[in-house]
C-alpha cells in the first residue's frame, strides 16, 4: 500500500487551494501581530560596513534554462529596488515579503524557477530565494536577530569552480506565509542595501558605529552522499562564530544549520572527490 498523499498533493487545484488557506493566514497573524515594522529609506549609505556578499545571478550549464535564469535576475532586480536603503532602527523588524509584495505578472515579475512539492519548477516570481539567501548571509554576519527562517536544498546548482559559499543557497522564500525576518535588537540603526550590477546582486548591511563583535560563517565535514533511496544528498555542519573586534578571540562557535540538502541538479556534475 502506497504512501497516502497529502491533499496539497491530489491535483494541482487542490494545491492551489492549499496554497491559498496559507496565504490567508499568514494575513491574518501578521494583522493581529505587534511586530514594529522598519518603514523609512535613506538614500544615502550609513557610513559604516557591517557586511556584504554578492552573487552571480546567472547560472549556466546542463539542463539550466537560460531564460528562467534571465527572468531571476530581472525578478531579482525589482525586489532590490523595494528594498534598497531600508533603516531597520533599534526594535524595529524586517519582513522579506512585506516590502517585495505579492509576486504577480501585474507587479511586474516574471517566471523563474521555484521548488512545488519537491521538484524544480518555472512560476511567476522564481529566484528570489536567492535575494533572501544573499540578505541572510549579511544578517548572519552581524548582530541582528534572525526571526524567521526556512531551509531549502543548498545543492541547487553546482559550486562555482574554486569558490564554495557554505549556506549558498539555503532560504526559502513563498509568497507570503513563508518568509525571511529579522529583528534589530542593538541599540543603534541599522541600513539593507540591496542592489543588481549587471549580472552581480550586491547586499550590504550598515550601520552609524562599529558594533564590538564580528561574525563569520564556519563548514565542517562538507561532503556529498548517496542515500538508500539512490539520492545524493550535500551534507556538512555550519556554525557561526562570534568574535571579539578587539582581541581577535572566538568568543563562541555555534551550530547554525546541520545541513542535509537534497542535490536538485545532474548527478553526473557531483564532484567525484567529495562523495563519501
Amino acid at each position: 500500500m502506497g504512501k497516502r498523499k497529502l491533499f496539497c498533493e491530489i491535483s494541482p487545484t487542490t494545491y492551489a487551494i492549499a496554497l491559498k488557506k496559507q496565504i490567508v493566514t499568514r494575513h491574518i497573524k501578521n494583522l493581529l501581530g505587534k511586530e514594529q515594522w522598519a518603514k523609512d529609506f535613506k538614500q544615502e549609505k550609513l557610513p559604516v560596513l557591517v557586511a556584504s556578499h554578492d552573487s552571480n545571478m546567472i547560472k549556466r550549464g546542463p539542463g539550466i534554462d537560460l531564460q528562467l535564469q534571465l527572468n531571476k535576475a530581472d525578478n531579482i532586480r525589482l525586489a532590490c529596488s523595494k528594498i534598497n536603503g531600508l533603516v531597520i532602527k533599534p526594535g524595529e523588524s524586517f519582513s522579506f515579503w512585506r516590502y517585495v509584495g505579492k509576486t504577480s505578472k501585474k507587479n511586474g515579475f516574471a517566471e523563474g524557477r521555484i521548488i512545488a512539492n519537491g521538484k524544480l519548477i518555472a512560476g511567476v516570481g522564481g529566484g528570489l530565494c536567492n535575494l533572501a539567501n544573499t540578505i541572510n548571509l549579511v544578517v548572519l554576519h552581524s548582530p541582528m536577530t534572525i526571526a524567521e527562517l526556512h531551509h531549502h536544498s543548498d545543492a541547487l546548482a553546482p559550486d562555482p569552480e574554486g569558490r564554495r559559499v557554505p549556506y549558498s543557497a539555503g532560504t526559502s522564500v513563498n509568497y507570503n506565509f513563508v518568509d525571511y525576518r529579522f529583528r534589530n535588537d542593538t541599540s543603534q540603526p541599522v541600513q539593507l542595501c540591496a542592489w543588481c550590477d549587471g549580472d552581480t546582486l550586491i547586499a550590504e548591511l550598515r550601520t552609524t558605529v562599529q558594533f564590538p563583535n564580528t561574525y563569520r560563517i564556519v563548514e565542517e565535514g562538507h561532503h556529498f552522499h548517496q542515500e538508500e533511496n539512490g539520492k545524493y544528498y550535500r551534507v556538512s555542519k555550519i556554525y557561526r562564530d562570534t568574535i571579539d573586534r578587539s582581541t581577535g578571540n572566538v568568543i563562541e562557535h555555534k551550530l547554525h544549520w546541520n545541513n542535509h540538502s537534497e542535490v536538485m541538479f545532474d548527478y553526473a556534475l557531483v564532484p567525484k572527490e567529495l562523495i563519501d
